[in-house]
């Protein structure tokens, strides 16, 4: 007997992650569901990767996140749509509208602080590696930045999954 590991030949972390996914499009079904009102203090940040395939948001939010992009659902926020494969939502960035399509395979991050919940994903495409991109042309001073989530370390409900591979 070794200390190895065997490869697995049934694919145990894509199903995990798809299964994880599936918790985000269920809360965020449920709040359309429900007129796109947020039940007592809940709120959301989700974090997604902005280059991810099927991922549609504004140019000059692009340019900004040309990675990874943290938006908030709580007060200020409409049309939400939610399917099978992702949501759609409309937010104000600096009192701008924009609507973005996010899948729910670009999500890396979803976190109910009000309740102390969060789930943490891999990244579900390979090649992911932001693209070269131009600096924002603005002069203004930014505002309302988005919170970044961080890593839990007080033993709450935070989720993470990670199948790295003994060698």
């Amino acid at each position: 007997m070794t200390d190895d590991t065997p490869d697995s030949l049934i694919p145990y972390d894509e199903i995990v992650q798809e299964a994880l996914r599936a918790v985000v499009g269920r809360v965020l079904g449920e709040i359309q569901a429900g007129g796109s009102e947020l039940p007592g203090s809940h709120h959301f940040y989700i974090t997604f990767k902005t280059h991810a395939p099927g991922v549609s948001i504004p140019a000059h939010l692009r340019e900004r996140f040309p990675d990874e992009m943290t938006i908030v659902l709580q007060n200020k926020f409409w049309d939400l749509k939610v399917d099978e494969e992702g949501f759609t939502v409309g937010l104000s960035f600096n009192q701008v509208p924009a609507k973005l399509d996010i899948p729910f395979s670009a999500i890396t991050a979803f976190v109910d602080p009000a309740v102390d919940f969060g789930l943490q994903f891999q990244a579900s495409v390979a090649d992911m590696a932001p693209e070269a991109h131009d600096a924002a042309e603005n002069d203004a001073p930014e505002q309302g930045d988005q919170p970044t989530v961080g890593e839990s370390e007080d033993g709450s409900n935070v989720v993470t999954v990670d199948f790295g591979r003994k060698k």
